[in-house]
């Protein structure tokens, strides 16, 4: 699904009332028919008092349409209008009119009114500000904000979190509403997905407004994100006629005195996730543990406890290293001397990213499409300090430009750039902030290359298996319980996930998962 920017968005207004040869206002109504639905759908006349804040743009105008609907219907509802400008969209009077056609009377607020009294059991509908909000709220408008969360009622915006900027990070956290839910109008916004903004939407979904499917379907957008229909048309089948050496041989090299249990899991990563052929290249240390515990894989051993030569006579198809290695002046001069000769694809996770980032000559070694993984504080060291989020996908997306790498930006949504765009991931939770986790997602990535599959494709799938197999893993256990060999277990659950239809699957809808 594309992500699309506020320029874009107003530009598919445009686009379909033109198209379509209907008034902004009709554009509008839908979205209000829609809310109504879908509040509809869930509360079927219940009793509760809707109160709803409207500004004064756009977004009010969808507010003020909805509680018509609402009123309509016989809804408990309260209107009331934030004049935080003396500038009324024309859209905005229009719905404004049509609702006193039928004698309700909003509350006007200012900065000089009291603020009604909003019962915990209550609604709130947020549409102050829509995606157009360019500046902080008046600070009246702030203390209004925080006596909606101080109600501690449910808190529906619409579109987006009134105060939230759909570009940029916020000045101030207190001048944005804490959804509790996020109808999102056409697409859900970037800034759902990112640690400096997601805090304020607890959870979204997309409403179908009718924009125009030909607009949307050419538009080309900087960020993409990434659910099970966007990697299914990755996924390579198995055939009949074939054997291990059609699915890769990939190398797995790393581990360090005390660190074996890295190249373990991802050893095992990189065989459950469908690699023919599997050699893990460690230190002599962790030769009977490895051969021990995945009697599947195959074993190359270097000097007693630190990796110091990297020299093989395999042929294989990728190679993934890193996991565990540690960064001893002789594991670094290995790892340079390996990268002057290396031409096969590569995957570099942990110490390998660390000796890349202190050495960044090195980086101009790397084979094209080569795969990073970091975590944030190894992003950190490669592409330098960030002031927000944006600007560290701005540097990330500059870093990949530059070395012809594909950069995974591990977090809660992690985002997989290249060639300017970034691929935001749905899959995963909480519970894989736990050891080991990177290291199964290295073997993963590794696996699928080793299989035929482009890196790009690779990197994005296996985020989105890695994240899936981890969510697959929650349906049994705690968060607090969950450990990276978990995530393996349920990488073969994974795959078959791709195959399974959601019972009460509903056209349009698309919810995140968390």
């Amino acid at each position: 699904m594309k992500l699309f920017t506020s320029k874009q968005i107003y530009s598919a207004d445009k686009f379909t009332t033109e198209k379509q040869q209907i008034g902004t206002e009709e554009l509008m109504e839908r979205a209000a028919i829609q809310i109504f639905n879908w509040m509809h759908l869930r509360m079927q006349g219940a009793p509760v008092k809707i109160h709803l804040f409207c500004g004064i743009g756009n977004n009010g105008g969808d507010g003020i349409a909805l509680a018509r609907h609402l009123q309509e219907h016989g809804y408990n509802i309260a209107v009331n209008v934030v004049n935080y400008s003396e500038k009324r969209s024309k859209d905005f009077l229009i719905n404004l009119d049509r609702l006193k056609d039928r004698k309700i009377w909003p509350n006007f607020m200012d900065s000089d009114c009291e603020f009604p009294e909003i019962g915990r059991d209550d609604i709130i509908v947020d549409a102050i500000f829509g995606i157009g909000i360019n500046r902080p709220p008046a600070d009246w408008v702030v203390k209004l904000i925080a006596h909606l969360h101080a109600s501690q009622a449910f808190i529906l915006s619409v579109d987006i979190p009134s105060g939230l900027y759909a570009d940029r990070v916020p000045e101030h956290k207190e001048a944005v509403v804490k959804a509790n839910y996020v109808l999102s109008f056409q697409t859900p916004k970037l800034v759902f997905f990112l640690p400096e903004t997601g805090v304020f939407v607890e959870q979204w979904e997309v409403l179908d407004i009718g924009l125009d499917a030909e607009f949307l379907m050419s538009e080309e957008t900087d960020y993409e994100l990434i659910g099970k229909n966007e990697v299914l048309p990755m996924y390579i089948p198995r055939k009949k006629f074939s054997h291990k050496g059609t699915y890769g041989h990939a190398l797995i090299i790393g581990g360090s005195y005390g660190k074996v249990g890295a190249m373990q899991l991802a050893s095992r990563a990189t065989l459950v996730i469908g690699s023919g052929l599997v050699t893990a290249y460690i230190p002599q240390c962790g030769y009977e543990s490895l051969q021990t515990a995945l009697p599947e894989a195959m074993v190359i051993t270097d000097e007693e406890q630190s990796i110091s030569k990297i020299s093989f006579d395999i042929s294989p198809s990728v190679i993934g290293i890193g996991v565990g290695m540690g960064t001893a002046q002789k594991t670094v001069d290995a790892f340079t001397e390996f990268l002057k000769i290396n031409q096969l694809p590569l995957v570099i996770d942990a110490d390998a990213l660390n000796i890349l980032a202190s050495k960044k000559s090195l980086l101009k070694l790397l084979p094209p499409k080569t795969v990073l993984t970091p975590h944030p504080k190894e992003l950190e060291r490669l592409i330098g300090a960030w002031k927000d989020d944006f600007d560290k996908l701005e540097k990330a997306k500059l870093f990949s430009e530059k070395y012809n790498c594909i950069l995974v930006v591990k977090g809660a949504h992690t985002i997989t750039v290249f060639n300017k765009k970034g691929y935001v991931n749905t899959t995963g939770n909480p519970g894989m902030a736990t050891a080991g986790s990177g290291d199964v997602l290295t073997g993963v990535i590794a696996g699928l290359i080793a299989q035929g599959y482009d890196p790009l494709h690779a990197a994005i799938f296996g985020v989105y298996l890695h994240g899936k197999s981890g969510d697959l893993a929650i349906e049994t256990k705690a968060y607090q319980a969950l450990i990276a060999s978990d995530i393996i277990d349920n990488l073969g659950l994974a795959y078959l996930d791709l195959f399974k239809v959601p019972e009460n699957q509903t056209q349009g809808t698309e919810e995140s998962s968390e």
